[in-house]
């Protein structure tokens, strides 16, 4: 398994950075781009990386906010696995400034085979997109900043990862963790059927030194996870 930084919050040597998150992840003879942050940066940075974006097999979203996929318009095809959630209007309820995607499901579908699912979805027998994330913890996901277009509570359940079955367990990647990374785990673990968590990366939302900080810290530390990339 080999995942490659396109894009995040931090710069390369020789690569610039903006906020968002894109990755390129070869596994299992797949080729799968994981979100394309918020512009055409991803495809400038495998550029300079030296990183080939030429057939790949799934491009996944993470869910619809502009820094993971305002990235999709600069793709010509593929196919794009996501929730259906991913295309609503929604802002963030500080200052009402929207925060979606920039371009619609229509538009996106002229060059994109996309493929809506709130069900987890196998890839590869060893490659897992999970779909719609229960909520079953009481520390994660109680609170929302973000407001649909009518003013309602955006909780963000479009939110999702994707599972990789390894020899060594499950190794999860991660948009933004919107959905709280113990209640991503624990779904990856029910949809695997596999105990035994390798590693995350990725989004995790973990902004304070709080009650939902202290409870994730404590069950990584329970599932001895060995891999942690935020």
């Amino acid at each position: 398994m080999k995942i490659s930084v396109l894009t995040d919050n931090h710069a390369g040597g020789y690569t610039p950075a903006e906020h968002g998150l894109s990755y390129l992840i070869e596994s299992e003879g797949k080729k799968i781009l994981f979100d394309t942050g918020q512009s055409d940066m991803f495809i400038r940075n495998a550029g300079k990386m030296g990183v080939s974006l030429e057939n790949t097999d799934y491009v996944i979203l993470s869910h619809g906010h502009y820094d993971h996929g305002n990235g999709l318009e600069h793709l010509k095809k593929g196919i794009l696995i996501c929730h259906p959630g991913c295309f609503v209007n929604r802002y963030s309820k500080k200052d009402k400034h929207y925060i979606g995607l920039k371009t619609s499901r229509e538009i996106l579908s002229s060059s994109l085979n996309i493929k809506e699912s709130r069900d987890p979805v196998k890839i590869t027998d060893q490659i897992i997109f999970l779909g719609e994330i229960p909520r079953v913890t009481d520390f994660e996901s109680q609170n929302t900043q973000f407001v649909f277009e009518d003013g309602t509570p955006d909780f963000i359940t479009d939110d999702t990862s994707v599972a990789f079955i390894l020899p060594d367990g499950l190794f999860v990647v991660t948009g933004c963790g919107h959905a709280g990374i113990v209640n991503i785990l624990k779904h990856a673990i029910n949809v695997t059927g596999i105990e035994k968590i390798y590693g995350i990366m990725g989004g995790f939302h973990l902004k304070e030194t709080d009650n939902q900080t202290r409870e994730t810290i404590r069950f990584l530390r329970e599932k001895k996870v060995r891999n942690i990339l935020p």
